[in-house]
């Protein structure tokens, strides 16, 4: 079994000069006057304030030795059928011995550093909440673990990994956490790996249509029942999604090797394409600039680079058989608990 090494990030001096000097090369679009900002994509003075700040002004270093505070790792994992895998992650146990095991899934545009302001809320000794020992993969394709080395590297292969990773730490039983892509590798957790996998908290879900054939008893409870604001505002949002903030879904799906080139080869594309989602999808939160550039940095400083994370949208999309993706359609004997908040972008598409 391959050793389990203490890790800490550090970019070398080069690829953060390179980053600046890209920069500092960049061409900017021009902007029409008089549109609603944030309507057609990231605002043109929005990116430029943020690259100028990006190449002048803001501190990886400083950064990196705050994220350094978290308690990395690195261990090799062997995924059956696509080889060994260097996977980085974050493990932080909490002081009581009887917490709960918890393994925190991200999805795109995150990554492990989700987890640095509730960390300590998950592990503290209280007795109104349950204590956790929190682990947080980064996926292959993220972060500073490796990249897929072939195709057709499923959500079955990301829930394997985090499968292997918890039992490796000694925890063979546990409950895992995902929103975004993290829910499709936790709900693959559940399926594969019941034995383990107690229970699951999910903060986004794809709950299949029901329909009077379907669902018969369900259906007529849905009609009889008149929808609450709270459900009113959640349709309308999953709508605006579907309608105007659906498009890097397709692309990544469809031809995540065009973009591919875009966000390799400029930093500021990059910058353009992940901070629009952190400003569309986290309902008014007041991102410091810092903050942003975090985000955006760990993925452009990424071990596989920035691309590698949306091949997963391809491999998704064009599973073979497609009705092989067992998600909505199983039935899970795990616990779930589901959070659906007022703006959550995939509450429903009615």
């Amino acid at each position: 079994m391959s050793p389990i090494t203490p890790y800490k990030i550090n970019i070398p001096d080069e690829k953060i000069q390179r980053l600046k000097q890209q920069i500092a090369l960049a061409d900017f679009p021009d902007e029409l006057p008089d549109v609603e900002p944030w309507s057609r994509g990231t605002p043109l003075a929005d990116l430029k304030r943020l690259a100028a700040y990006w190449q002048n002004g803001f501190d990886w270093r400083e950064q990196e030795a705050k994220l350094n505070q978290l308690p990395q790792f690195m261990t090799q994992i062997d995924i059956d059928g696509f080889g060994t895998y260097d996977i980085h992650f974050v493990h932080q146990p909490s002081p009581m011995k009887e917490a709960i095991p918890l393994v925190f899934c991200h999805g795109w545009p995150g990554s492990f550093a989700e987890i640095t302001k509730i960390l300590p809320m998950l592990i503290s000794e209280g007795n109104d909440s349950p204590s956790f020992h929190v682990v947080v993969p980064s996926m292959v394709d993220y972060g500073f673990s490796s990249g897929a080395k072939k195709a057709n590297f499923q959500f079955e292969q990301h829930a394997e990994v985090a499968h292997k990773l918890m039992v490796k730490l000694g925890y063979k039983e546990y409950v895992a956490q995902g929103g975004d892509l993290g829910y499709f590798v936790v709900r693959f957790l559940a399926i594969l790996y019941p034995e383990s996998c107690k229970a699951q908290h999910i903060n986004m879900c794809h709950p299949p249509e029901i329909s009077a054939a379907s669902h018969p008893v369900l259906w007529a409870q849905f009609q009889a029942t008149p929808l609450t604001e709270h459900e009113k505002a959640g349709i309308a949002r999953s709508r605006w999604f579907r309608e105007e903030g659906f498009g890097y879904n397709l692309l990544q799906s469809t031809k995540p090797q065009t973009a591919a080139y875009a966000i390799t080869a400029s930093p500021v594309s990059l910058l353009a394409w992940i901070y629009e989602k952190l400003h569309d999808w986290t309902d008014g939160y007041p991102w410091t600039d810092d903050e942003a550039l975090i985000w955006i940095s760990i993925y452009h400083f990424s071990t596989a680079g920035a691309a590698a994370s949306q091949r997963i949208y391809y491999e998704k999309t064009h599973r073979t058989p497609r009705k092989g993706f067992p998600l909505k359609e199983a039935h899970l004997e795990v616990q779930r608990y589901i959070d659906r908040f007022r703006n959550d972008d995939n509450q429903c598409f009615v």
